[in-house]
């Protein structure tokens, strides 16, 4: 009888195991569709935070308005992309390759790529949230700490085309 309900025991484990790798690898299929739907070229078309604070996104020394309008080109069947922002003005012309991800479902990241270096020799980069995604528009959002507080930034992404 004990090895009956042993047996029985073991066997319910191993079921409840089973079926909770299939649900993790059917939500790892469902983040990684959703992630490959970032495919294409995207233009930030606004950024919304409290304009009290200077913000300089992505150490590039260049004011959160110069990145209103800059192109991002997302790749992500091979992880990689580039953003340029226009330049004019104060806001300098720069074009960045970057190394990006998405993992646990709603998190983006990227990692700039300095020329003539391998993207797993840069271990710095940027975490944000991806939030709003539709076919033609996603938002990131970005927590930054500022003097004991959080500073909440969001890039409003439009589609311009895909590639």
């Amino acid at each position: 009888m004990k090895k009956l309900l042993l047996a029985g025991m073991l066997g319910t484990s191993l079921f409840a195991v089973s079926c909770s790798s299939v649900n993790n690898a059917k939500t790892s299929q469902n983040q990684r569709a959703e992630f490959l739907k970032l495919k294409g070229d995207w233009q930030i078309v606004s950024i919304d935070y409290d304009k009290k604070y200077k913000i300089k996104p992505f150490d590039e020394g260049a004011d959160a308005q110069c990145f209103v309008g800059s192109h991002w080109r997302l790749i992500p069947n091979n992880y990689t992309g580039a953003y340029t922002l226009n330049g004019g003005g104060s806001c300098p012309t720069v074009t960045q390759p970057i190394k990006i991800d998405a993992t646990g479902g709603n998190t983006f990241s990227f990692k700039k790529i300095a020329p003539d270096t391998k993207a797993k020799q840069n271990t710095a980069g940027y975490t944000l949230n991806l939030i709003n995604q539709t076919t033609d528009q996603f938002s990131l959002e970005q927590n930054v700490p500022f003097d004991g507080s959080t500073v909440r930034v969001v890039y409003n992404f439009q589609r311009t085309g895909m590639k």
